[in-house]
C-alpha cells in the first residue's frame, strides 16, 4: 500500500500538501498550496508505478505519462481545468492542475431529486452549450482528443457559474489516421458509455463516443433517472425510456436531440458536437431516427491482452485516473 503524502509536506520546493481529496487505483489526488504564488490552490494527481513490473514496461509507462501530460498542459479553454505543471519525484509522477471548487452536476441533480423536482431545462441547456464548446475544442485539437468519461460527476459548476469539464482519466489522443497514440485504461462509466467503447480495439472510438456520453448525461440530468446501459439496449431496444415519459415538461426537440445523440450506432448520431448543440437549442434539424429493428450493429472485436501488459497499463495511470474530478472533493 503506497504511503500517503503528509499534510505540510512540500514537493518540488513549491507545492505544500493540505489534504488528500481523492484516491484512485493508481495513486492519490491532493489539495495543495502553491507557495510561490501565495493563495493559489491546486490539485496534485499522483501516479504510483508498480516497481515489480519489468523495467521496459515501467519505462514505457513513465514516458507515456509525460507525453500525455505535455498534451494536456498545452490545452487552454475556459471550460477545462488548466494543467500547469508535471514532474517526477522518486517512483512517483505528478500532474498539477487548477483546483476547481463548487458542486458537480451529480450533486445538483441529487438536490433536485430530493426536492421532488427536475433541474430547469433552460439551466441545463446553458450548461450544455458550455460543455459542447469544451468538447468541440478537444475534438478539434491536432491530434484530436476524446474525453471518454463524460458524466454528471465529471462536470462542475464554479461559484461564478462557469462549467468545468473535469477528469481526463480516460483521455484518448488520436493520430490523424484515427489510430490511438496513447494507451487507455478502463472503458468509462457504464451508464454513459457507448457500445463501441467496450471493444478492446480503440480504433473503433472517435468523437462520436463523447457525443453519446454527453447525450446520456443530459438524459440523466433532465429526468433524474439513469439511462439504460447500452448492453441492455443492444439486447432489448425498448429498454431506453423516452425522456418526456419521465419528465413531461421537456421540450420535444430536446428529447429528440438527446435520443439522436444516444443512438447505438455511431453513424446514426450527430456528426459532431456542434450539430448536437444546435439540435438541443432548436437550431438544427434532427434526421429521422432508425426503426427499432435497425438499432443493432456488429460489436467491435474485443482484444485480450496479456496479464503482464494490462498490469503495466494500469500502473501507468493511463492516463491519470480520476485526473481532474476530485479536484473537487
Amino acid at each position: 500500500m503506497p504511503q500517503s503524502l503528509k499534510k505540510g509536506e512540500i514537493l518540488r520546493e513549491r507545492y505544500q500538501i493540505r489534504e488528500q481529496i481523492g484516491q484512485g487505483g493508481t495513486g492519490s489526488i491532493y489539495l495543495a498550496e502553491d507557495i510561490r504564488l501565495q493563495g493559489r490552490l491546486c490539485a496534485l494527481k499522483e501516479v504510483e508505478h508498480d516497481q515489480v513490473l519489468p523495467t521496459e514496461i515501467l519505462t514505457q509507462s513513465r514516458e507515456q505519462f509525460f507525453r500525455e501530460a505535455s498534451v494536456l498542459a498545452r490545452l487552454d479553454h475556459p471550460n477545462l481545468p488548466k494543467v500547469s505543471d508535471y514532474f517526477s519525484e522518486g517512483n512517483h509522477d505528478y500532474l498539477v492542475m487548477d483546483y476547481v471548487p463548487g458542486k458537480d452536476l451529480r450533486e445538483r441533480m441529487q438536490d433536485a431529486r430530493r426536492n421532488k423536482t427536475f433541474l430547469p431545462e433552460n439551466e441545463v441547456l446553458r450548461w450544455a452549450v458550455q460543455i459542447a464548446d469544451s468538447l468541440n475544442y478537444l475534438h478539434n485539437q491536432e491530434p484530436p482528443i476524446i474525453h471518454r468519461d463524460i458524466k454528471p460527476s465529471n462536470i462542475k459548476i464554479t461559484p461564478s457559474g462557469l462549467v468545468k469539464l473535469v477528469d481526463f482519466g480516460l483521455v484518448k489522443i488520436m493520430a490523424p489516421d484515427e489510430v490511438t497514440i496513447t494507451v487507455i485504461h478502463g472503458q468509462g462509466t457504464a451508464l454513459y458509455t457507448p457500445l463501441e467503447q467496450y471493444g478492446g480495439d480503440d480504433t473503433h472510438t472517435d468523437p462520436r463516443a463523447d457525443i453519446f456520453s454527453f447525450g446520456a448525461t443530459l438524459y440523466h440530468l433532465l429526468t433524474n433517472e439513469p439511462p439504460a446501459e447500452v448492453r441492455k439496449r443492444f439486447l432489448t431496444s425498448r429498454s431506453l425510456i423516452p425522456p418526456r415519459q419521465i419528465n413531461p415538461s421537456l421540450s420535444p426537440h430536446v428529447e429528440k436531440a438527446i435520443l439522436w445523440a444516444m443512438s447505438l450506432h455511431p453513424d446514426n448520431r450527430p456528426p459532431n458536437v456542434i450539430a448536437f448543440r444546435n439540435a438541443l437549442i432548436g437550431k438544427q434539424d434532427i434526421p429521422p431516427q432508425p426503426s427499432i429493428n435497425q438499432l443493432s450493429f456488429e460489436a467491435p472485436p474485443i482484444t485480450i491482452f496479456p496479464a503482464e501488459q494490462i498490469a503495466g497499463y494500469v500502473s501507468a495511470g493511463l492516463f491519470l485516473i480520476g485526473l481532474i474530478t476530485t479536484l473537487v472533493r
